[in-house]
Protein backbone atom coordinates (compact mmCIF):
# COMPACT_ATOMS: atom_id res chain seq x y z
CA UNK A 1 0.00 0.00 0.00
CA UNK A 2 1.26 3.29 -0.59
CA UNK A 3 1.59 5.63 2.34
CA UNK A 4 -0.70 8.81 2.62
CA UNK A 5 -1.24 11.38 5.65
CA UNK A 6 -4.61 11.97 6.57
CA UNK A 7 -3.34 15.10 8.82
CA UNK A 8 -4.84 18.54 7.54
CA UNK A 9 -1.60 19.95 5.16
CA UNK A 10 -1.40 23.93 4.07
CA UNK A 11 -2.15 24.79 0.42
CA UNK A 12 1.60 24.87 -0.20
CA UNK A 13 2.23 21.91 1.15
CA UNK A 14 -0.57 20.06 -1.15
CA UNK A 15 0.83 21.90 -4.47
CA UNK A 16 4.49 21.34 -3.59
CA UNK A 17 3.71 17.49 -3.43
CA UNK A 18 1.50 17.71 -5.91
CA UNK A 19 3.86 19.56 -8.68
CA UNK A 20 6.90 17.30 -7.37
CA UNK A 21 5.48 14.33 -8.56
CA UNK A 22 5.00 15.70 -12.35
CA UNK A 23 6.75 15.35 -15.54
CA UNK A 24 5.80 17.48 -18.41
CA UNK A 25 3.69 16.26 -21.46
CA UNK A 26 5.91 15.28 -24.36
CA UNK A 27 3.93 14.15 -27.25
CA UNK A 28 2.90 16.27 -29.77
CA UNK A 29 1.94 16.97 -33.11
CA UNK A 30 2.05 19.63 -35.99
CA UNK A 31 -1.32 21.58 -36.92
CA UNK A 32 -2.05 24.22 -39.19
CA UNK A 33 -1.99 27.62 -37.60
CA UNK A 34 -5.82 28.08 -37.92
CA UNK A 35 -6.24 25.13 -36.19
CA UNK A 36 -3.67 25.62 -33.42
CA UNK A 37 -5.81 28.20 -31.13
CA UNK A 38 -5.61 26.52 -27.42
CA UNK A 39 -2.81 24.69 -28.12
CA UNK A 40 0.59 24.62 -26.02
CA UNK A 41 3.77 25.03 -27.85
CA UNK A 42 6.05 22.22 -27.57
CA UNK A 43 9.11 23.57 -29.21
CA UNK A 44 11.04 26.92 -29.12
CA UNK A 45 9.42 28.87 -32.59
CA UNK A 46 12.30 30.56 -34.29
CA UNK A 47 11.36 33.38 -36.74
CA UNK A 48 12.22 32.04 -40.54
CA UNK A 49 12.30 35.98 -41.57
CA UNK A 50 13.77 39.52 -40.56
CA UNK A 51 10.86 41.60 -39.46
CA UNK A 52 11.14 44.12 -41.14
CA UNK A 53 12.30 42.64 -43.67
CA UNK A 54 13.83 45.64 -45.93
CA UNK A 55 14.89 49.28 -44.89
CA UNK A 56 11.54 51.35 -44.50
CA UNK A 57 10.58 54.55 -43.81
CA UNK A 58 9.00 55.20 -40.28
CA UNK A 59 7.49 58.49 -41.50
CA UNK A 60 5.85 60.30 -44.14
CA UNK A 61 8.65 62.70 -45.48
CA UNK A 62 11.13 62.66 -48.04
CA UNK A 63 14.28 60.36 -48.65
CA UNK A 64 17.84 61.89 -47.75
CA UNK A 65 21.71 61.61 -48.15
CA UNK A 66 23.25 63.55 -45.93
CA UNK A 67 25.94 64.54 -48.48
CA UNK A 68 22.98 66.09 -50.63
CA UNK A 69 22.35 68.60 -47.40
CA UNK A 70 25.53 69.89 -47.30
CA UNK A 71 24.95 72.62 -49.54
CA UNK A 72 21.48 74.23 -47.43
CA UNK A 73 19.94 74.69 -51.24
CA UNK A 74 16.73 73.45 -52.41
CA UNK A 75 16.65 70.26 -53.24
CA UNK A 76 14.68 68.95 -56.53
CA UNK A 77 12.55 65.85 -55.73
CA UNK A 78 13.44 62.94 -57.77
CA UNK A 79 10.71 60.57 -57.60
CA UNK A 80 8.17 58.92 -55.06
CA UNK A 81 7.86 55.73 -52.93
CA UNK A 82 4.84 54.00 -51.70
CA UNK A 83 4.21 50.96 -49.63
CA UNK A 84 4.00 48.00 -51.74
CA UNK A 85 5.75 50.94 -54.89
CA UNK A 86 9.13 51.28 -54.14
CA UNK A 87 11.50 53.78 -56.20
CA UNK A 88 13.63 52.02 -58.69
CA UNK A 89 14.85 55.14 -61.10
CA UNK A 90 18.10 56.52 -61.00
CA UNK A 91 18.49 58.64 -58.25
CA UNK A 92 20.77 61.60 -59.00
CA UNK A 93 22.99 63.89 -56.68
CA UNK A 94 21.12 66.70 -54.92
CA UNK A 95 17.50 65.20 -54.81
CA UNK A 96 15.32 63.73 -52.39
CA UNK A 97 12.92 60.96 -53.30
CA UNK A 98 9.27 61.67 -51.49
CA UNK A 99 8.31 58.84 -49.54
CA UNK A 100 5.81 57.40 -47.55
CA UNK A 101 5.30 55.68 -44.15
CA UNK A 102 5.83 51.75 -44.49
CA UNK A 103 8.14 52.36 -48.30
CA UNK A 104 11.29 50.53 -49.05
CA UNK A 105 13.92 53.65 -48.33
CA UNK A 106 15.84 54.06 -51.97
CA UNK A 107 19.98 52.54 -52.40
CA UNK A 108 22.09 55.41 -50.40
CA UNK A 109 19.22 56.64 -48.37
CA UNK A 110 20.86 57.96 -44.86
CA UNK A 111 17.68 59.12 -42.98
CA UNK A 112 14.09 60.10 -43.47
CA UNK A 113 13.27 63.96 -42.97
CA UNK A 114 9.53 64.06 -42.02
CA UNK A 115 7.45 66.21 -43.90
CA UNK A 116 7.01 68.89 -41.64
CA UNK A 117 10.49 69.75 -41.74
CA UNK A 118 10.51 69.81 -45.22
CA UNK A 119 9.38 73.31 -46.58
CA UNK A 120 8.05 73.35 -50.55
CA UNK A 121 9.39 76.15 -52.64
CA UNK A 122 10.55 76.82 -55.92
CA UNK A 123 12.68 74.23 -57.58
CA UNK A 124 12.16 71.90 -55.13
CA UNK A 125 12.05 71.34 -51.06
CA UNK A 126 14.18 72.97 -48.97
CA UNK A 127 15.23 70.70 -45.42
CA UNK A 128 14.85 73.33 -42.44
CA UNK A 129 15.53 70.92 -39.47
CA UNK A 130 18.63 68.97 -38.16
CA UNK A 131 18.96 65.68 -39.94
CA UNK A 132 20.83 62.61 -38.00
CA UNK A 133 22.13 59.56 -39.88
CA UNK A 134 19.16 56.81 -39.76
CA UNK A 135 16.51 58.85 -38.34
CA UNK A 136 12.93 57.75 -39.18
CA UNK A 137 14.38 54.59 -41.09
CA UNK A 138 13.36 51.35 -39.92
CA UNK A 139 16.31 48.47 -40.47
CA UNK A 140 15.94 45.32 -41.48
CA UNK A 141 15.46 42.73 -38.68
CA UNK A 142 15.09 45.66 -36.20
CA UNK A 143 11.50 44.24 -34.91
CA UNK A 144 12.75 40.75 -35.00
CA UNK A 145 15.70 38.82 -36.87
CA UNK A 146 15.75 35.24 -38.91
CA UNK A 147 16.37 33.13 -36.57
CA UNK A 148 15.11 34.55 -33.51
CA UNK A 149 13.60 32.94 -30.94
CA UNK A 150 9.98 34.10 -31.05
CA UNK A 151 7.72 31.62 -28.84
CA UNK A 152 9.08 29.56 -26.12
CA UNK A 153 7.73 25.85 -25.48
CA UNK A 154 4.83 26.04 -22.92
CA UNK A 155 3.49 28.64 -24.39
CA UNK A 156 -0.65 28.54 -25.03
CA UNK A 157 -1.66 29.72 -28.53
CA UNK A 158 -4.43 32.44 -28.52
CA UNK A 159 -5.30 35.68 -30.16
CA UNK A 160 -2.02 37.63 -29.30
CA UNK A 161 0.55 35.10 -30.25
CA UNK A 162 -1.15 33.45 -33.46
CA UNK A 163 -1.15 36.83 -35.76
CA UNK A 164 2.69 37.08 -34.76
CA UNK A 165 3.24 33.57 -36.14
CA UNK A 166 1.30 34.36 -39.36
CA UNK A 167 3.20 38.06 -39.77
CA UNK A 168 6.36 35.66 -40.14
CA UNK A 169 4.71 33.45 -43.18
CA UNK A 170 4.75 30.35 -40.44
CA UNK A 171 1.72 28.25 -41.65
CA UNK A 172 2.37 25.09 -39.59
CA UNK A 173 3.23 24.69 -35.79
CA UNK A 174 4.42 21.79 -33.42
CA UNK A 175 2.14 21.81 -30.10
CA UNK A 176 1.68 19.59 -27.40
CA UNK A 177 -1.50 17.30 -28.25
CA UNK A 178 -4.35 18.42 -25.97
CA UNK A 179 -4.26 16.91 -22.02
CA UNK A 180 -7.09 13.81 -21.31
CA UNK A 181 -9.10 14.72 -18.47
CA UNK A 182 -11.92 12.35 -17.66
CA UNK A 183 -14.41 13.79 -15.15
CA UNK A 184 -17.29 12.16 -13.12
CA UNK A 185 -19.75 12.73 -10.46
CA UNK A 186 -20.88 10.42 -7.78
CA UNK A 187 -24.14 10.91 -6.12
CA UNK A 188 -27.70 9.13 -5.48
CA UNK A 189 -28.62 12.69 -5.20
CA UNK A 190 -27.18 14.15 -8.68
CA UNK A 191 -29.38 14.67 -11.49
CA UNK A 192 -27.92 15.84 -15.24
CA UNK A 193 -28.43 19.71 -16.15
CA UNK A 194 -31.52 19.58 -18.21
CA UNK A 195 -33.39 16.94 -17.08
CA UNK A 196 -36.56 16.79 -14.37
CA UNK A 197 -35.61 16.74 -10.83
CA UNK A 198 -37.06 13.86 -9.01
CA UNK A 199 -37.70 14.66 -5.01
CA UNK A 200 -34.69 14.65 -3.26
CA UNK A 201 -32.60 15.18 -6.55
CA UNK A 202 -30.17 18.30 -7.70
CA UNK A 203 -28.49 19.20 -10.65
CA UNK A 204 -24.84 17.96 -11.19
CA UNK A 205 -23.61 21.51 -11.73
CA UNK A 206 -20.23 20.10 -10.66
CA UNK A 207 -19.29 18.36 -13.66
CA UNK A 208 -20.71 21.09 -15.79
CA UNK A 209 -18.61 23.71 -13.85
CA UNK A 210 -15.70 21.72 -14.43
CA UNK A 211 -16.26 21.15 -18.23
CA UNK A 212 -16.49 24.22 -18.97
CA UNK A 213 -12.81 25.26 -17.56
CA UNK A 214 -10.47 21.90 -18.90
CA UNK A 215 -12.26 23.49 -22.02
CA UNK A 216 -11.17 26.76 -20.98
CA UNK A 217 -7.97 25.38 -20.68
CA UNK A 218 -7.54 23.77 -23.63
CA UNK A 219 -7.82 20.21 -22.43
CA UNK A 220 -9.65 17.00 -24.41
CA UNK A 221 -12.97 16.28 -21.61
CA UNK A 222 -13.85 12.49 -21.27
CA UNK A 223 -17.40 12.68 -19.55
CA UNK A 224 -18.11 10.05 -17.90
CA UNK A 225 -21.76 11.26 -16.02
CA UNK A 226 -23.31 10.71 -13.07
CA UNK A 227 -21.86 7.44 -10.82
CA UNK A 228 -24.11 6.68 -8.36
CA UNK A 229 -22.78 5.78 -5.04
CA UNK A 230 -22.05 1.84 -5.36
CA UNK A 231 -18.62 0.53 -4.47
CA UNK A 232 -18.25 -1.33 -7.55
CA UNK A 233 -19.34 1.10 -9.94
CA UNK A 234 -17.24 3.46 -8.72
CA UNK A 235 -14.24 1.20 -9.25
CA UNK A 236 -15.30 1.00 -12.96
CA UNK A 237 -15.09 4.17 -13.36
CA UNK A 238 -11.75 4.90 -12.36
CA UNK A 239 -10.31 2.14 -14.17
CA UNK A 240 -12.06 3.10 -17.13
CA UNK A 241 -11.03 6.62 -16.58
CA UNK A 242 -7.53 5.61 -15.71
CA UNK A 243 -7.41 3.65 -19.33
CA UNK A 244 -8.37 6.66 -21.31
CA UNK A 245 -6.85 9.99 -19.46
CA UNK A 246 -4.13 11.59 -18.28
CA UNK A 247 -6.01 13.08 -15.38
CA UNK A 248 -8.98 11.73 -13.36
CA UNK A 249 -11.13 13.98 -11.48
CA UNK A 250 -14.14 13.27 -9.51
CA UNK A 251 -16.58 15.23 -7.91
CA UNK A 252 -17.95 13.82 -4.36
CA UNK A 253 -17.40 11.17 -2.03
CA UNK A 254 -14.22 12.33 -0.53
CA UNK A 255 -15.90 13.15 2.86
CA UNK A 256 -16.65 10.01 5.64
CA UNK A 257 -20.17 9.45 4.69
CA UNK A 258 -21.31 6.14 4.61
CA UNK A 259 -21.64 6.45 1.18
CA UNK A 260 -18.49 8.27 0.30
CA UNK A 261 -17.55 5.31 -1.40
CA UNK A 262 -14.37 7.61 -3.58
CA UNK A 263 -12.48 8.14 -1.00
CA UNK A 264 -12.79 4.56 0.85
CA UNK A 265 -11.84 2.99 -2.61
CA UNK A 266 -8.77 5.03 -2.95
CA UNK A 267 -7.71 4.58 0.37
CA UNK A 268 -7.72 0.60 0.21
CA UNK A 269 -5.98 0.91 -3.09
CA UNK A 270 -3.32 2.83 -1.87
CA UNK A 271 -3.20 5.41 -4.23
CA UNK A 272 -3.95 8.74 -2.47
CA UNK A 273 -1.06 11.09 -1.36
CA UNK A 274 -3.01 13.43 0.74
CA UNK A 275 -6.68 13.75 1.43
CA UNK A 276 -7.38 16.65 3.69
CA UNK A 277 -6.30 19.99 3.35
CA UNK A 278 -6.05 23.35 5.85
CA UNK A 279 -8.93 25.43 3.76
CA UNK A 280 -11.86 26.28 3.42
CA UNK A 281 -13.51 25.94 1.22
CA UNK A 282 -12.64 22.22 -0.45
CA UNK A 283 -10.81 20.59 2.82
CA UNK A 284 -11.92 17.14 1.28
CA UNK A 285 -9.58 16.94 -1.88
CA UNK A 286 -7.51 14.12 -2.52
CA UNK A 287 -4.80 13.51 -4.70
CA UNK A 288 -3.05 10.54 -5.83
CA UNK A 289 -1.73 7.88 -8.79
CA UNK A 290 -3.36 5.70 -10.91
CA UNK A 291 -1.67 3.03 -13.33
CA UNK A 292 -1.67 5.30 -15.86
CA UNK A 293 -3.08 9.19 -15.05
CA UNK A 294 -3.02 11.06 -12.00
CA UNK A 295 -5.93 11.30 -10.08
CA UNK A 296 -8.10 14.33 -8.34
CA UNK A 297 -10.68 14.36 -6.34
CA UNK A 298 -13.00 17.54 -5.67
CA UNK A 299 -15.66 18.05 -2.45
CA UNK A 300 -18.96 17.52 -3.83
CA UNK A 301 -20.09 20.98 -2.45
CA UNK A 302 -20.38 23.10 -5.68
CA UNK A 303 -17.96 26.07 -4.32
CA UNK A 304 -15.63 23.72 -2.76
CA UNK A 305 -15.12 22.06 -6.31
CA UNK A 306 -14.47 24.95 -8.06
CA UNK A 307 -12.21 26.84 -4.95
CA UNK A 308 -9.86 23.44 -5.66
CA UNK A 309 -10.10 22.73 -9.04
CA UNK A 310 -9.13 26.81 -9.55
CA UNK A 311 -6.26 26.42 -6.93
CA UNK A 312 -4.86 22.95 -7.45
CA UNK A 313 -6.37 21.51 -10.02
CA UNK A 314 -5.19 24.34 -12.38
CA UNK A 315 -1.47 24.56 -11.54
CA UNK A 316 -1.41 20.89 -12.14
CA UNK A 317 -2.40 21.37 -15.76
CA UNK A 318 -0.24 24.06 -15.63
CA UNK A 319 2.39 21.98 -15.04
CA UNK A 320 2.22 18.96 -17.08
CA UNK A 321 1.78 21.21 -19.96
CA UNK A 322 5.20 22.56 -19.53
CA UNK A 323 3.60 26.35 -19.03
CA UNK A 324 5.86 28.19 -16.81
CA UNK A 325 4.08 31.17 -16.40
CA UNK A 326 2.14 31.11 -13.07
CA UNK A 327 -1.77 30.82 -14.08
CA UNK A 328 -2.22 33.11 -11.04
CA UNK A 329 -1.92 36.64 -10.92
CA UNK A 330 -0.09 38.61 -8.32
CA UNK A 331 -1.92 38.76 -5.07
CA UNK A 332 -2.97 42.38 -3.45
CA UNK A 333 -3.36 44.17 -0.94
CA UNK A 334 -7.02 45.93 -0.18
CA UNK A 335 -8.81 47.38 2.72
CA UNK A 336 -11.71 45.61 3.45
CA UNK A 337 -14.71 47.47 4.01
CA UNK A 338 -17.15 45.10 5.65
CA UNK A 339 -16.77 42.87 8.62
CA UNK A 340 -15.18 39.64 7.68
CA UNK A 341 -15.96 36.44 9.47
CA UNK A 342 -12.93 33.65 9.84
CA UNK A 343 -12.65 30.13 10.84
CA UNK A 344 -9.49 29.38 12.74
CA UNK A 345 -6.98 27.08 11.43
CA UNK A 346 -7.95 27.46 7.93
CA UNK A 347 -6.81 29.43 4.34
CA UNK A 348 -9.92 30.72 3.51
CA UNK A 349 -11.05 31.90 -0.12
CA UNK A 350 -13.83 34.18 0.11
CA UNK A 351 -15.36 35.49 -2.47
CA UNK A 352 -14.78 39.12 -2.97
CA UNK A 353 -16.10 42.05 -4.65
CA UNK A 354 -12.87 44.47 -5.24
CA UNK A 355 -12.70 48.20 -6.75
CA UNK A 356 -10.50 50.97 -6.43
CA UNK A 357 -11.62 53.97 -4.09
CA UNK A 358 -11.94 58.06 -5.18
CA UNK A 359 -8.21 58.08 -3.36
CA UNK A 360 -6.98 55.61 -5.67
CA UNK A 361 -6.93 52.81 -2.58
CA UNK A 362 -8.22 48.79 -3.57
CA UNK A 363 -11.24 47.99 -1.36
CA UNK A 364 -12.76 44.22 -0.56
CA UNK A 365 -16.65 43.42 0.66
CA UNK A 366 -17.12 39.54 0.88
CA UNK A 367 -20.19 38.81 -1.94
CA UNK A 368 -22.50 38.02 1.40
CA UNK A 369 -22.98 34.52 3.14
CA UNK A 370 -20.03 32.12 1.78
CA UNK A 371 -21.62 28.64 2.97
CA UNK A 372 -19.90 25.94 0.06
CA UNK A 373 -23.19 25.86 -1.13
CA UNK A 374 -23.72 29.21 -2.52
CA UNK A 375 -22.31 29.38 -5.99
CA UNK A 376 -24.23 32.14 -6.48
CA UNK A 377 -21.49 34.44 -5.30
CA UNK A 378 -19.32 33.29 -8.22
CA UNK A 379 -21.31 35.32 -10.33
CA UNK A 380 -21.15 38.83 -7.63
CA UNK A 381 -17.20 38.42 -7.08
CA UNK A 382 -14.26 39.20 -9.40
CA UNK A 383 -11.72 38.17 -6.72
CA UNK A 384 -10.56 36.20 -3.71
CA UNK A 385 -10.09 37.29 -0.48
CA UNK A 386 -7.42 35.14 1.12
CA UNK A 387 -7.57 34.96 4.61
CA UNK A 388 -4.09 33.46 5.97
CA UNK A 389 -4.70 30.24 8.27
CA UNK A 390 -3.47 32.30 11.92
CA UNK A 391 -5.98 35.09 10.95
CA UNK A 392 -9.33 35.99 12.64
CA UNK A 393 -11.64 38.00 11.96
CA UNK A 394 -11.88 41.01 9.69
CA UNK A 395 -12.80 44.39 11.34
CA UNK A 396 -13.81 47.00 8.34
CA UNK A 397 -10.52 49.13 7.98
CA UNK A 398 -8.37 46.28 8.34
CA UNK A 399 -6.12 45.46 5.24
CA UNK A 400 -6.32 41.95 3.64
CA UNK A 401 -4.76 40.15 0.51
CA UNK A 402 -6.88 39.51 -2.26
CA UNK A 403 -6.38 37.45 -5.50
CA UNK A 404 -8.19 38.52 -8.50
CA UNK A 405 -9.59 36.07 -10.87
CA UNK A 406 -7.92 34.97 -13.95
CA UNK A 407 -9.27 34.13 -17.23
CA UNK A 408 -10.82 30.51 -15.79
CA UNK A 409 -13.54 32.65 -13.39
CA UNK A 410 -13.80 36.33 -15.52
CA UNK A 411 -16.85 36.11 -17.70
Amino acid sequence: MVPFTTELISLEKAKAEMLGQLRPLRDHLSVLLEDAVGFITALVITSPINVPSFDNSAMDGYAVRLSDLQSNQPLKVAGKACAGTPFISDWPIGSVVRIMTGAPVPTGCNAVVIQENALEVEGGVLINAPVQPGQNIRRIGEDIACGQPVLAAGVRLGAAKLPLLASLGITEVKVLRKLRVAIFSTGNELQEVGQPLEDGQIYDINRFAISLMLHKLGCKVIDLGIIKDDKHAILYACEEADRQADIVISTGGMSVGETDFTKILLEELGLITFWKLAIKPGKPFAFGRFANSWFCGLPGNPVSAVVTFYQLVQPLITALTGQSVSPFPPRLRARATVRLKKSPDYLEFQRGIMKRGTDGEIQVRSTGHQGSHIFSSFTAANCFIVLERSRGIVEPGEWVDIEPFNALLEE
